[in-house]
């Protein structure tokens, strides 16, 4: 089996399908796209199915060598694209031949992008997924993060559309993110006080911001407990820890932990804080449980009705 080859994996390139599920007990986390929604785009525009595994990039500067006849999509962060030296659209299928070059660019704004092929990477599966969480040495080609050398394996694919999602649908990459919250059991360990400092405050992204969480930096906020028995950890589960500094955690998180939190972030806005880089800026707002089942069902029906287009031949 050919496959892409890699020269030059920039920061960080990472292995990741739909997300590693059911195996909490075992201590294992769900790994999987950061950016959900690029991800998921990435395969829809390819008519892979759901979930397929593709390549995220980080802050780009990846190079690869094509091993075999097949069609890729970049989406995400505007990483530039050129293949055999040509600038590409992201955000739209291209075909490749083996003995293709492609190469990837440093983006402008966010730092998160998807490479994905027709029919998807094919890889071993562990625990059911081929999502790669480096802290727990499972998934990917069985070597963490790729590296120059590796081979991507993947199958010939039949002809795929020429599809493309058009500029004015693409997601935007700000420097700003606000987080909706959903406030936890926990809360009434927040004093008032300390409850409308968070909420009404603008946190910066540190550089201590990777795949288990994102730190961040401003106004301090206490509980007035110091600790708890450690329990569960839910996705987007806002810590804080005893400097009073929130802790967003993401894909790769511990899978259980006993800092207070104050709730959870809306698996929705957790893709845009993903796409932030030290120094991007979060503001926090509350959302009853009602209104996040309401936003989630709309936004599915928007990315259902997303005007996706085919280029002519």
């Amino acid at each position: 089996m050919s496959g892409l080859h890699v020269e030059d994996p920039g920061l960080l390139a990472l292995l990741q399908d739909g997300g590693r599920r059911g195996h909490y007990r075992l201590g294992l986390t769900d790994g999987g796209p950061l950016d959900r929604q690029a991800f998921d785009l990435c395969n829809r525009l390819l008519e892979n199915p759901a979930g397929a595994a593709a390549v995220e990039l980080t802050f780009g500067g990846a190079r690869f060598t094509v091993g075999i006849d097949s069609y890729l999509c970049v989406t995400g962060a505007p990483m530039p694209l050129r293949i055999n030296g040509e600038e590409r659209s992201t955000w739209e299928v291209h075909p490749v031949r083996e003995g293709d070059s492609i190469a990837l660019g440093h983006p402008p704004a966010g730092c998160r992008a998807y490479l994905g092929v027709a029919g998807g990477f094919q890889a071993e599966p562990v625990f059911g997924s081929v999502s790669t969480v480096l802290r727990e040495g499972l998934g990917g080609l069985g070597t963490g993060k790729l590296a120059p050398g590796d081979l991507l394996p993947c199958t010939p694919a039949p002809g795929r559309r020429r599809l493309y999602l058009p500029e004015a649908a693409q997601p935007r990459y700000n420097s700003q993110v606000t987080l909706r919250v959903i406030p936890g059991y926990q809360q009434h360990h927040f004093p008032r006080l300390a409850q409308r400092r968070f909420f009404g405050s603008r946190y910066t992204v540190t550089d201590r911001a990777d795949r288990m969480g994102y730190r961040l930096e401003g106004p301090v906020v206490r509980a007035d407990i110091e600790g708890l028995l450690s329990e569960g950890i839910c996705l987007g589960a806002i810590q804080l820890p005893a400097d009073g500094q929130p802790i967003v955690l993401l894909n790769d998180r511990q899978t259980i932990g006993g800092y207070p939190k104050i709730g959870a972030a809306l698996s929705l806005d957790l893709a845009r804080l993903a796409q932030q880089r030290p120094g991007g800026e979060v503001v926090f707002t509350p959302i009853t449980q009602h209104a996040a089942h309401n936003a989630l069902h709309l936004a599915r029906a928007f990315e259902a009705s997303r005007s996706i287009q085919e280029r002519g031949p």
